[in-house]
């Protein structure tokens, strides 16, 4: 009866520790048995969840979006620089009502000083002149700034409304066009899509690495292993570029670099170990010790290290 209190103790921490892992455990295979329905939905979809149509008629609404968003900020910005130039005019009016009252004032104090024989009249006048000319100027030089200040900014703002809407031209044009690749079932007439992409953006990494993919197609590895280069060039971490090259430096016998390349390419991305797994590209590797441990499985791997 003494031990029945330690016993009980040592069995409820071993629950302890024992029910995270447990959960943990379900929770993997709850998620693994997810994704994998959810894999089987997609492949068993004859169809696409949307059809070309419904995506150009959202394309539209998008850009009438956008248009109607710039014509109102445009409208926006000539409103209030109109409000800023009539505040100017008023603020100068004022001003000049207020000089010539002024100079009323200072005329009519000269003439008071005349009288009583401490200036001459000629010479106040000229001064009155003088201070008043200098501060319509200084008045004039001013709102003469701020409104050149207003057209620049005007000007900039026009230059950056006008570049977003060629932007947004663009986008449509190249999104179409990639639309129009995914629908072509040989690779030379993607390839011929791609070149049009690249023609309107020669720095488009995903264009040169689907292009390289059409040229694999077609057996032309050295033209993929040239465009797979233009890519990383661009992009070095991209990992679909390495995967491509890999291919093709499988593919002319390039055994050592096509390995490198294929590890870098997993590490990077997990989910090209399966691409890597059934790719006809691979198949003169597929004996090879190397290859098999890259393109196995990380579970089998784990195990296998256990």
């Amino acid at each position: 009866m003494k031990r029945l209190p330690v016993t009980l103790t040592q069995w409820l921490l071993a629950v302890a520790i024992c029910f995270p892992l447990i959960a943990q455990a379900a929770a993997d295979t709850t998620s693994a048995e997810g994704d994998a329905k959810a894999e089987a939905t997609i492949n068993s979809l004859e169809q696409p969840l949307y059809s070309a149509f419904t995506e150009r008629y959202l394309l539209d609404e998008v850009k009438t979006l956008r248009q109607m968003l710039a014509d109102t900020r445009l409208e926006l910005t000539e409103k209030v620089i109109e409000r800023e130039i009539a505040m100017s005019d008023r603020a100068l009016t004022y001003a000049t009502d207020t000089i010539t009252y002024f100079f009323y004032l200072i005329a009519g104090a000269s003439t008071l000083l005349v009288l009583v024989g401490w200036n001459s009249l000629r010479d106040i006048k000229e001064r009155v002149s003088e201070l008043a000319n200098e501060e319509i100027q200084r008045i004039s030089q001013s709102y003469e700034a701020r409104l050149n200040n207003l057209e620049k900014e005007l000007q900039k703002k026009s230059r950056h409304i006008a570049a977003a809407q060629e932007e947004i031209e663009l986008t449509n044009e190249v999104h179409s066009l990639w639309l129009k690749a995914s629908q072509e079932a040989a690779p030379e007439a993607k390839i011929a899509v791609y070149d049009q992409i690249l023609s309107l953006r020669p720095d488009d990494v995903e264009a040169l690495t689907y292009k390289a993919d059409a040229a694999l197609l077609l057996g032309q590895a050295q033209w993929a292993t040239s465009l797979a280069n233009r890519a990383l060039e661009i992009d070095p971490e991209n990992s679909h570029a390495t995967y491509q090259r890999a291919c093709a430096f499988a593919e002319t016998g390039y055994v050592d670099d096509a390995l490198k390349d294929l590890k870098q390419a997993i590490t990077h991305s997990k989910t090209l170990r399966d691409l890597a797994r059934g790719d006809a590209s691979f198949d003169n590797l597929k004996d090879l010790p190397t290859f098999q441990q890259l393109v196995a499985d990380s579970s089998s791997q784990n195990g296998s290290f256990s």
